[in-house]
């Protein structure tokens, strides 16, 4: 019996981990990363590691190849084909990294070396694995792009990361993990930084791929939507255990654990206060535009125009949150960012019954504290050489702090709104998990008291357990204050929590507008039905 098969009747065990530990050694002190994990992945079969940021997922998938630092301590077996891992020779490990086992990562552009064409990153490999050059070489790369549904893909060759869209990135990761047949691709978070309807098809490729290729696939994710349409079998992971594990159908229908139990129930529900009655119309646009222009030649004329937004109208109440959906490039943060003045637009921009459009910056900078900002990413928009208290007090120190008020009083009794403890107001934001990080954006906005914020993806780049606070935390500020909301989002189970009207953005066009029950409940584009099939299974 040749290694990795076993008797007949039984699925041949691809990968076979057992009482894994990975343990760090930080400032003269031990991180248990992984704590005793043990699980198996049979031939063909699609297995999934569950759980938050910072549960061992990543690191136990780095650990089947040592593919983690120098500063790890593994112990524990992975075997792979039989062929023990741990411990293993260079010579071995070579093999059997991107050969027999592949990987495709979260984030394409941070995988993808910006400096080379497509055609270069995927001879790479094929170079490396197979010896294939030249002709051999180009014609292989061409047959994995159209495997995984890059169209006319002689054409692509030679692009640069930068030329194609995220799902296209995406696309040529996957193909580069299939390009030398491997027998376990491990796909770590691949979907997260996706629109919901590119996540679908990738999915669907995925699933495609695993079949026609006979693979065997774990699948890494904190989104337990996904891994119900994926999966055949989920091991839930929390601090670098494995608390529970089983075929998905049983793990769904009756969760033993009740940390499985949360991250099921971790969706956010319900939906925002009603509108008070009589409320001030805060912001409206009549016939918004914003077109970039297309200038070609020595003189740099005018030779078409880049319609990000074309013919937006909208209306947002005091104490009203209006959802703005759509794919990446649907307009979405343009039409927000023109709104608050930040870019050049045609057409009336209503903000408290004064047409601000034509306003000069100088009479701008008066209703900059009335109009704020929460970004997708809350580590990229926040200093990393600033504290806590530095970063929720920036604002005061352009707008000026409130008479007979402390600047430090004014930030404890934010972060206390928040939900975050005063007494990390020293820290920096490496030293705060993504929800505190989020949590401190909004602080920053808070602290002005303003009456209109855009939050700008706020959920995206968080757990689901995470998600779910800070939408409560975002629904009682509005109560509290009366805050009209522009919510930018992809994720439409967060804009029907938040939302009270919709408004559905493709390619710069608004294909749909209206109050979220009537959108949600009966779709008349095609498109949002199509975004809503995606994102919530319907």
């Amino acid at each position: 019996m040749s290694a990795g098969q076993i008797s007949s009747g039984q699925t041949a065990t691809v990968l076979e981990v057992k009482d894994l530990r990975v343990n760090f050694r930080q400032d003269g002190q031990t991180i248990e990363a992984v704590r005793g994990a043990s699980f198996a992945v049979g031939k063909g079969e699609t297995v999934a590691l569950v759980g938050e940021s910072g549960s061992g997922k990543s690191v136990t998938a780095l650990a089947t190849v040592a593919l983690l630092p120098g500063s790890a301590e593994v112990s524990g077996s992975i075997r792979y084909l039989g062929q023990e891992m741990v411990g293993a020779s260079k010579a071995l490990l070579l093999k059997v990294r991107g050969n027999d086992i592949s990987f495709i990562f979260q984030e394409p552009m941070t995988s993808l070396n910006p400096l080379h064409t497509i055609e270069k990153q995927l001879a790479e490999s094929l170079a490396l694995h197979q010896g294939l050059q030249g002709a051999a070489a180009r014609g292989r790369i061409v047959e994995l792009l159209e495997k995984v549904g890059i169209d006319n893909p002689v054409r692509r060759l030679a692009d640069y990361p930068h030329q194609l869209s995220g799902g296209q990135r995406q696309r040529v990761m996957i193909a580069m993990a299939l390009a030398n047949g491997p027998e376990l691709l491990i796909a770590d978070e691949p979907t997260t930084a996706l629109d919901v309807t590119i996540q679908a098809q990738i999915l669907e490729l995925l699933a495609g791929l695993k079949r026609a290729e006979d693979m065997s696939l774990l699948f890494i994710s904190h989104d337990l939507g996904i891994v119900r349409r994926i999966a055949d079998r989920v091991c839930v992971m929390q601090g670098g255990e494995i608390v529970e594990q089983g075929p998905v159908a049983e793990i769904f229908a009756n969760p033993r654990h009740p940390y499985t139990r949360k991250l099921l129930a971790a969706e956010p529900k319900g939906g925002p206060d009603p509108v008070p009655e009589g409320a001030e119309e805060l912001v409206r646009t009549e016939h918004l535009k914003v077109w970039f222009p297309i200038q070609r030649g020595l003189l740099r004329r005018t030779v078409g125009h880049i319609k990000a937004v074309n013919d937006a109208s909208l209306s947002v109440r005091a104490g009203e949150t209006l959802g703005i959906v759509g794919e990446s490039g649907s307009g979405k943060t343009t039409l927000a960012l023109a709104i608050m003045r930040l870019i050049g637009s045609e057409g009336p921009v209503v903000y408290a019954g004064q047409d601000i459009s034509r306003l000069p910056a100088r009479a701008l900078r008066g209703l900059r504290r009335d109009m704020q900002i929460v970004f997708q990413d809350p580590f990229g928009s926040l200093s990393p050489r600033m504290t806590a208290e530095q970063i929720i007090a920036e604002g005061l120190t352009v707008h000026g702090v409130e008479p007979g008020r402390n600047r430090r009083d004014m930030v404890a009794e934010v972060m206390v709104e928040v939900g975050l403890d005063p007494a990390s107001m020293a820290r920096y934001p490496h030293e705060f998990s993504g929800g505190q990080r989020q949590r401190i954006a909004i602080a920053r906005a808070m602290i002005l008291r303003p009456r209109l914020v855009v939050l700008d993806e706020p959920t995206s780049a968080l757990d689901m357990t995470v998600q779910v606070q800070i939408v409560d935390l975002l629904r009682e500020l509005q109560r509290r204050h009366g805050l009209a909301y522009l919510f930018i989002s992809h994720d439409l189970r967060v804009v029907r929590a938040l939302a009270h009207k919709v408004m559905v953005m493709k390619s710069g066009d608004v294909v749909e507008a209206g109050l979220a029950a009537d959108v949600f409940a009966a779709p008349r584009s095609a498109y949002t039905r199509e975004l809503m099939a995606a994102a919530l299974g319907g």
